[in-house]
């Protein structure tokens, strides 16, 4: 793109010219510029398949990969110029108009900056381009918001009201190991270790771990596991014939409508992961092992789900500060 020359008629016309109106007079030359060049969306669509296929060897997951491709083929779309030639303004200005468009929330728009920057520094890594522009585009700042846990008490209730050895399973499995519900539905029998109330599970980019789990969630597995009469290898399946794995939307379906029956609010899988790292770090587990126990790749990562409750806090200052 003539860049140099945009900038030139840009800085001739700012004197005389609102910031609206240099914005509208610096897209109304790009794409008249643009338009001299026919766009190379088969170069662009190879550009995007060549970082799906890089981010699939890092170990990214389908899901990750699907999230990236439609994110970027998305801002193809509207940008309607190669990705060779696309400048920091045309980056904040696409943010800019797809969360008014949109009504997106800015932890939306920062992941999409960061899926951005993520893929022009690919480009700026093999060569196609000389300098990101996402470089400029700074953090999108999100407001911290306190995610709220289960008490003890909204543990006993879900337990009670659990109507079979299968539900209550689970949610014990959940509440004590803190695995992800795409880990859980990917148990299978033998990766449960009932005397040593352990278990591998495969958590994100493949790699394996070990989650630990507590004696009250051993006995109603074996409870659970005594009780089947299928030869599925699946550690969860279905109630009914076939008695086929259990998917992630199912158990999401079984505790939400557990939820709305106890008319208790936002009754989730990663829920019980967000409880088990709170109760954690307030027993004073070391947060470097609560990151190891979620599988977290930055510790910051743990710090947001580990909410610190107020009293604790209130309790300390009295301990350590009066």
């Amino acid at each position: 793109m003539h860049t140099a020359t945009i900038d030139a008629i840009s800085i001739q016309m700012q004197p005389f010219l609102s910031c609206d109106q240099m914005r509208r007079l610096r897209e109304v030359l790009k794409c008249t510029f643009s338009q001299s060049r026919p766009i190379n969306v088969e170069s662009d669509a190879n550009l995007i398949a060549s970082f799906i296929e890089a981010k699939q060897v890092e170990g990214c997951s389908p899901k990750t990969l699907d999230y990236y491709r439609n994110t970027l083929e998305r801002l193809q779309a509207t940008l309607q110029m190669p990705f060779t030639q696309v400048e920091t303004s045309d980056l904040r200005g696409y943010l800019t108009e797809y969360e008014r468009n949109h009504g997106s929330s800015k932890v939306t728009i920062d992941n999409i900056r960061r899926i951005m920057s993520s893929f022009f520094s690919w480009l700026e890594d093999e060569d196609y381009i000389v300098k990101s522009p996402v470089r400029r585009i700074h953090r999108v700042k999100v407001a911290l918001v306190i995610k709220e846990t289960f008490t003890d008490e909204d543990l006993e209730t879900i337990r009670e009201n659990c109507r079979n050895q299968r539900d209550l399973a689970v949610v014990d499995l959940l509440a004590s190991t803190g695995m992800r519900v795409g880990e859980l539905v990917k148990l299978n029998r033998t990766d449960v270790n009932l005397n040593e109330r352990e278990c591998i599970v495969l958590g994100k980019g493949n790699k394996q771990r070990m989650v630990y789990f507590d004696a009250r969630a051993k006995l109603h597995l074996e409870d659970y596991l005594r009780h089947r009469s299928d030869d599925n290898p699946a550690l969860f399946v279905t109630l009914d014939n076939p008695h086929d794995r259990l998917t992630i939307g199912a158990i999401e379906l079984r505790l939400r409508k557990l939820g709305e029956q106890l008319e208790m609010q936002r009754v989730h899988p990663h829920k019980f992961r967000r409880t088990l790292a709170t109760y954690a770090i307030e027993k004073g587990m070391p947060i470097e092992q609560v990151q190891k126990l979620l599988d977290h790749a930055k510790i910051d990562t743990t710090m947001h789900y580990a909410m610190v409750n107020q009293s604790n806090v209130k309790a300390s200052h009295r301990r350590y500060l009066e």
